[in-house]
């Protein structure tokens, strides 16, 4: 990094946000990483400890810090059970932007972020190309998850069962939309996410389905690109930057009320993570961010929260049993919990019934799930294995990545189990 100063400000910074932690270990308790692995520097407690001494340990050996600190799902289970209150996803994101600002970015992830993701247009069209081709590569591995596989791609891949490309994204079906005020009196902007795009267009056809259905006004605009996430996560807050700005510019000239997502990974995202990474910003691109920020919400906390949904008190006893995996940037980060249960009891072909620790991480994590797919499996087999345990024909979430790591779960441990949006359920039981 060649402003030295600039990340001496980083530096102590972080220290400022880590004097809170009491070292309790509270944090081992609710850590799927350190359930796996019972190592000490793979739970909050130990990254921590490295941290306080960054500047050190980075100089040393850069490559052994960022291996340190990407061995976290990042999903929230530490943060939301501590104790002192220490924001401790803050301190991880941070401290991954200044290792990543130390070492610099790895030639395929510069590759992979500067070049592609923050090139909307280019991306689309990289993947419409890929779904294209991929079709003699891969074979169905389980119809139920909507999984595939493919032996030649073992090397790469390992193992995975995964969701293939969608032939046709749900941008192609709805490239823009700005639909006026129905009877509800509101309008919405919508932000599908990449994964809804180009894998789960069916959930963004239910979204449109439910919300026209209750009169709710749709401001869809074009040039939306990917929330970010994933380049922040690597430590690249340049790219990170350039997607918040260019998302901004597709959303700024629209009217409406609420943007919702049917993604609990970009509801997080865009509400709670944009705002705390533009410090340096200009002022008035810090307003337009938080003006974002506040009206932002999953789009099943808006239909049962804002619309007004009425739900009945229990589910029909006797239908298909379906269950419900909390995604943890939902139910952790943005405390929603009760909503996305509420929306699959009101379709009377569904029992729904709670699976056993259905608010543990599946073990996605986004890239912890490419660059440590070991852990990963082992953490979401045991979701698996709880899925099964409640008797479940049809698993559901709201966040379109744990769709992907249930449905890899679920096929490699046998298959026969549907995976779909909550969404999705609640659009059946609409009349067209």
């Amino acid at each position: 990094m060649s402003d030295v100063k600039k990340l001496a400000e980083k530096l102590m910074a972080l220290d400022d946000q880590m004097v809170a932690c009491m070292k309790c270990g509270m944090c081992q308790a609710v850590c799927p990483v350190f359930a796996e692995t019972m190592l000490e520097a793979d739970v909050t407690r130990g990254k921590i400890a490295l941290l306080e001494k960054l500047a050190h340990e980075m100089i040393k050996d850069p490559d052994e810090v960022n291996e340190k600190l990407n061995r976290c799902l990042l999903c929230g289970s530490c943060a939301a059970n501590c104790p002192s209150g220490v924001k401790i996803m803050d301190i991880f994101i941070k401290a991954r932007v200044i290792v990543t600002e130390y070492k610099g970015l790895s030639a395929t992830k510069k590759l992979i972020f500067k070049g592609l993701l923050t090139r909307p247009k280019l991306f689309n069209l990289l993947t419409d190309i890929s779904a294209k081709f991929q079709g003699p590569f891969a074979s169905v591995a389980d119809e139920s998850a909507g999984t595939a596989s493919c032996a030649m791609l073992n090397p790469l891949l390992g193992e995975r069962h995964f969701m293939p490309l969608t032939k046709k994204p749900f941008r192609k079906d709805y490239p823009s939309m700005d639909t006026p005020r129905g009877v509800s009196g509101l309008k919405v902007a919508f932000f599908p996410g990449c994964v809804v795009d180009k894998m789960f267009p069916h959930v963004g056809h239910a979204a449109i389905k439910v919300l026209k259905h209750h009169g709710v006004g749709i401001f869809l605009p074009k040039g939306q690109a990917c929330c970010g996430i994933p380049t922040l996560a690597s430590g690249d807050q340049d790219s990170f930057i350039v997607l918040m700005k260019q998302n901004i510019k597709a959303f700024e000239d629209g009217n409406f009320d609420y943007l919702v997502t049917p993604c609990a990974t970009c509801t997080a995202t865009i509400k709670e993570t944009w705002i705390k990474m533009i410090e340096d910003e200009d002022p008035i691109f810090i307003e337009k961010v938080q003006d974002l920020a506040d009206k932002t919400m999953d789009i099943t906390e808006f239909l049962i929260d804002v619309v007004g949904i009425s739900v009945p008190d229990e589910s029909k006893k006797g239908g298909k049993v379906v269950t419900y995996h909390d995604p943890c940037h939902l139910a952790k980060s943005l405390g929603v919990t009760a909503q996305p249960r509420a929306l699959l009891k009101k379709n009377d072909k569904y029992e729904f019934k709670e699976m056993n620790e259905a608010n543990r991480c599946c073990g996605c994590g986004g890239s912890f799930n490419l660059y440590h797919y070991d852990l990963s499996k082992s953490i979401g087999e045991r979701k698996a294995d709880n899925v099964r345990a409640v008797g479940a024909e049809v698993v559901t979430t709201s966040c379109p990545a744990c769709m992907m790591q249930l449905g890899d779960m679920l096929s490699q441990s046998g298959g026969g189990i549907e995976v779909r949006h909550v969404l999705e359920i609640y659009a059946d039981s609409i009349e067209k």
